[in-house]
């Protein structure tokens, strides 16, 4: 057994032997898998291994795809055979909503060449003459759609790592995980230790235990799951081919040939959690006793729509463990608290994704940055206020909820409030809605008196339609107080922090007090990692202020950049909470609450200082996410009541009151700004969102500085653009595919919503460079249905800006 390792794989499943694979695959030969039993231990063995391609995440996707067509490369590198069944996908919608969302799937299909397209009943009862179509609104067709030999499939991951050097060591359990001063790790094992320089754990439902070992608390909790398989069924024996899947989410199961019967799996609402408190060490192969009476009323489903089910007998039962995150999306990449420590947790369609998780984990491990913005999976968007509780209310809603549609905008209750401000309860008596946002409660709408208090959901304009419409148009005609208090919020102080900061960001940062600026953080491969206001509050005192919800994610480049001594950098987001006072009457209003001259010589735009408001101290920055004349207030936690009561105050003698994030949502698509985790990624470069005048190569070297050179030069592969579009009943929210007239694509909407002051259904996206400029007709899928659409050359609110530098 080697005794030095590049990495050492902790978990010999499907995840932990894909990334082992890919590690080899992508040059790091010297790495080591160590399993506690024999492969494939845990949930690997027993699982369905249904293959699909399309999710409602382009870049899950992409991932989806590249894993179901590497398993017959698999095979044929290997010589393993991987039990590779595709025989199609038939996707079922009963509702209007769920053919909204099969419809924009088909349109993102076509946007990316992917292989799913809608058939007639005639066409489905060919494919699959044992379903019931009746009642069905809309059937699309994944020729490509199947299932794969969980055991087949780890095999073969196992032989092509091997094949390329790399080493796997069964039933040797890992004891312990111990970090070195220089960032590398001892791990210990039953079979003595190895010195790597990465660990990984993908130990499944020991994930845990394991992350236990380096102090790691990972929001994850078992549950159990089960499916059945049918004796032989006459139709299936006398058919001679293979029949399709069914994917009918409506009725809350899922069903494909198995053999000669039908295998059927359901995720019930009586849900039961196992091994709360931890997974036994001696588990291995075994199931759980047959509990078919807990899925009941989804197999009558079941057989109401193939009736063959009811007729055939049940030949076998698996009831077996899973292990699930707070939204059942995988707990991925490097814990930025950490020093190469890489997490690959909670999977759930793991046969659909684990080719494509094992060749990111190997991208970010070896080149530093994946190719795909993979921030929806991203274990940094969880902190420690994903305890247990929320862990298990928000598993318990996920898990019987499985099928349910994410709808845009969808804010799900469970498990909260987590995370509140002294403000919540005197916002939620003002009628405030609220969503979530890395655990903080945020109001997200303001209902008046005899509008409902909680939210419908669906594709289409939703009740807080007009409520939120309310809201934006008071702030643009008069005054609003928006609380942002879930900003990030960071403090660097010292002699060394104005060198530390300009290490650190793309911008030079202020020589000035009292002066800010608009900053990119470049990523690994030249892209947006993020975008930052940072103010000179002082010689050697700056505050920092960035995304709330990658406050963790974006902690892993802050510890790129080593802190000069006698210089500190912490967040402050918990000690601090904010407020935007914006619209024309905000200077009226702020000026009632200070002494200090607000007057735009005095106080331009982009300039801070600490002024005192309604007798607390704020740092008052001169900036607004709305592109609206206003003013950032940050504050201490303990003042945030008297001085969100004092501006409401002021406010509504100016004919203004609260706002919430959907209005400001609406407000900035009007001044065509761009938000992190939409229009700004690791995957768009500085060109390409016009961040590019804000680099400032002359100041020196600064994080990633070489790569962006690298790509400076570039031409642009897409373009951020806004769209207007005719639209009636909804906006486009995320994702939408744009097409050029003749069906061409061309690009996809990042973000959309209406422009109340406006009057227009507005969106930001992407088109490929050359093929689409302003003016150009285009359509976009909102729905999955064609919207006639034009490219605008300018923000329709206050192009030039006078309103903001007023």
């Amino acid at each position: 057994m080697r005794t030095h390792a590049q990495a050492v794989v902790i978990g010999g499943g499907l995840i932990g032997c894909s990334i082992l694979y890919h590690l080899a695959k992508h040059g790091w030969t010297d790495v080591v898998l160590f399993e506690r039993d024999e492969l494939t231990s845990g949930s690997t063995w027993h699982a369905a291994a249904n293959i699909h391609g399309l999710h409602d995440s382009t870049n899950i996707s992409r991932l989806q795809h590249y894993t179901m067509a590497l398993y017959k490369e698999l095979e044929n590198e290997t010589g393993q055979g991987c039990g590779i069944f595709q025989p199609g996908s038939l996707y079922l919608a009963q509702t209007e909503a769920r053919e909204h969302q099969l419809r924009l799937q088909e349109a993102k299909a076509r946007r990316y060449k992917m292989n799913f397209y809608e058939v007639d009943r005639a066409e489905a009862e060919r494919l699959h003459p044992l379903v019931d179509f009746d009642g069905i609104r809309c059937i699309m067709y994944e020729p490509e759609g199947g299932n794969v030999d969980p055991s087949g499939v780890t095999a073969a991951y196992a032989a092509g790592a091997r094949q390329r050097g790399a080493e796997i060591h069964r039933f040797t359990a890992v004891t312990g995980t111990e970090q070195r001063p220089d960032g590398s790790w001892t791990v210990r094992t039953t079979k003595g230790d190895v010195h790597a320089q990465w660990v990984v754990n993908a130990a499944g439902l020991w994930a845990r235990e394991v992350g236990a070992m380096a102090g790691l608390q990972l929001p994850l909790i078992p549950t159990e799951h089960q499916y059945f398989v049918t004796e032989t069924i006459p139709e299936i024996a006398a058919m001679g081919r293979r029949l399709p899947s069914v994917a009918d989410r409506d009725g809350e199961y899922y069903l494909r040939q198995e053999g000669l019967g039908l295998l059927i799996g359901a995720y019930e609402r009586a849900m039961k959690f196992w091994a709360e408190d931890g997974t036994p060490q001696d588990f291995g192969h075994e199931l759980f006793p047959d509990d078919l009476e807990r899925i009941e009323e989804n197999m009558l489903r079941a057989i109401a729509r193939v009736p063959a089910v009811g007729l055939a007998g049940v030949k076998k039962v698996i009831n077996g463990p899973m292990i699930w995150s707070p939204d059942s999306a995988a707990l991925f990449g490097p814990v930025p608290e950490l020093r190469n420590y890489f997490c690959c947790a909670g999977i759930i369609p793991g046969f659909s994704q684990s080719g494509g998780l094992g060749r990111l984990a190997a991208e970010w491990m070896i080149e530093g940055e994946p190719t795909l913005d993979m921030f929806a999976w991203d274990l940094a968007r969880f902190g420690p206020w994903a305890g247990k509780a929320f862990t298990k209310a928000r598993v318990q809603d996920q898990y019987s909820h499985r099928f349910k549609i994410h709808f845009p905008n969808e804010e799900r209750a469970a498990g909260r409030p987590v995370r509140t401000r002294p403000a919540y309860s005197m916002q939620k008596e003002m009628g405030g809605v609220f969503g979530l946002n890395f655990g903080w409660e945020h109001p997200l709408w303001f209902s008046a008196d005899g509008e409902p208090r909680e939210e419908t959901i669906g594709f289409t304009r939703q009740n807080w339609w007009a409520p939120v419409g309310r809201e934006a148009r008071m702030l643009r005609d008069k005054v609003g107080i928006i609380d942002i208090s879930n900003f990030a919020k960071y403090e660097v102080k010292g002699p060394g922090a104005e060198a530390w900061l300009n290490a650190l960001f793309a911008n030079k940062i202020p020589a000035s007090i009292g002066r800010s600026c608009l900053t990119p953080l470049i990523g690994k491969r030249g892209g947006i990692a993020g975008d930052f206001t940072v103010t000179r509050l002082g010689q050697d005192e700056f505050r920092v202020f960035g995304s709330g919800m990658a406050e963790r994610y974006h902690q892993r480049f802050f510890n790129m950049v080593p802190l000069p001594e006698g210089t500190t950098f912490r967040s402050v987001t918990n000690e601090l909470c904010g407020f935007n006072v914006a619209g024309p009457s905000s200077r009226a209003v702020l000026q009632r609450l200070t002494n200090a001259d607000l007057t735009t010589p005095s106080f331009p735009f982009m300039a801070s200082r600490r002024i005192t408001v309604a007798g607390m101290e704020v740092v008052a920055l001169r900036v607004s996410f709305t592109g609206d004349l206003g003013w950032e207030l940050y504050c201490d936690e303990k003042d945030q009541v008297a001085l969100y009561t004092a501006l409401l105050d002021a406010a509504r003698q100016e004919g203004g009151g609260p706002v919430g994030s959907r209005a400001l949502m609406s407000l900035r698509v009007e001044k065509g700004y761009g938000s992190w985790g939409r229009e700004y990624s690791p995957e768009y470069w500085p060109q390409e969102v016009k961040f590019d005048r804000l680099i400032k190569l002359d100041k020196g070297d600064f994080l990633n500085r070489d790569a962006y050179i690298e790509i400076a030069g570039k031409p642009s592969r897409d373009e951020l653009i806004m769209i207007s579009i005719e639209a009636n009943s909804a906006d486009a929210t995320g994702g939408e595919p744009i097409f050029l007239p003749d069906g061409t694509p061309v690009g996809q909407v990042t973000s959309g919503a209406y422009g109340y002051s406006v009057g227009m259904s507005l969106a930001l996206g992407y088109v490929k460079a050359g093929m689409a400029k302003s003016g150009d007709a285009v359509t976009v899928a909102i729905l999955g249905q064609p919207h006639s659409a034009v490219l605008l050359d300018r923000p329709p609110f206050d192009p030039d800006g006078t309103r903001l530098r007023a």
